[in-house]
């Protein structure tokens, strides 16, 4: 198990290099706490991707398919192209992304001495940055994610909005439920290992070509078992306007 738990480390330190804090060229007009806590006994979440942002930025609609950017989360824990698309260097919609930190560990899980359920990120946002969007993949699945696209950030210093959060399938991939077919990292956070290696890389024999909409769970037909399962919600945000 060892090894697993030191792919996972080196999997998600990779990630983590991928996020510096990132502001747009306009002086920041407030600025946020962000604070994400998992609510799951057995799945584990990948570092949160936080971005304050203008209106027209969308991330995930449930009922529509999801972008390539997203797949990229939901499947294989891979932050890149999402944080590349939502840079605010390049991305004027875009008022500033919260930095990675590590993975979201329920309490209880081998890996949860290394890493907190909970995690607190500070954001800011510019003149018409209203809004904030947050996604994390479900580690210990196919294609599961959870997140908010595009909240409504609290308006006055010391207002705060709370809500849950529920998981949701990118309908990108089949839910094998095979390790693998699931991210390596799996593995190691929760304890469990197998002769599957596990990959971060989509596979086009399991292309699902749904659209988003609310997981079903975790069947038990294979690798995955009822440690992984949850209940809705699987998180809860709380947002609070600090300056």
């Amino acid at each position: 198990m060892r090894k697993f738990l030191i792919a996972a480390l080196a999997t998600i330190t990779a990630l983590a290099v991928l996020a510096p804090v990132s502001a747009s060229a306009d002086a920041p007009v407030a600025t946020y706490e962000v604070t994400i806590t998992n609510l799951t006994e057995g799945q584990p979440f990948t570092p949160p991707l936080v971005a304050v942002h203008r209106k027209p930025v969308d991330v995930f609609t449930v009922g529509q398919s999801a972008s390539t950017e997203l797949q990229e989360i939901a499947e294989n824990g891979n932050l890149g192209p999402a944080l590349a698309a939502l840079d605010p260097a390049t991305n004027n919609h875009v008022s500033s992304l919260a930095p990675l930190g590590g993975p979201l560990v329920p309490g209880g899980l081998p890996s949860s001495g290394m890493f907190d359920d909970e995690v607190t990120l500070t954001v800011t946002g510019d003149t018409g940055a209203k809004y904030l969007t947050w996604a994390s993949m479900l580690i210990c699945t196919n294609d599961g994610f959870t997140g908010i696209d595009g909240i409504r950030l609290p308006k006055e210093v010391g207002d705060s909005v709370t809500v849950t959060t529920d998981a949701y399938d990118a309908g990108t991939e089949v839910n094998t439920e095979d390790f693998a077919d699931i991210v390596p990292p799996c593995q190691g956070l929760v304890g469990i290992s197998s002769d599957d290696p596990g990959t971060g890389t989509s596979n086009p024999l399991l292309a699902e070509g749904g659209v988003i909409h609310h997981h079903g769970g975790i069947a038990g037909g294979d690798d995955l078992t009822s440690l992984h399962a949850w209940t809705d919600p699987v998180a809860v945000v709380s947002i609070v306007r600090v300056d």
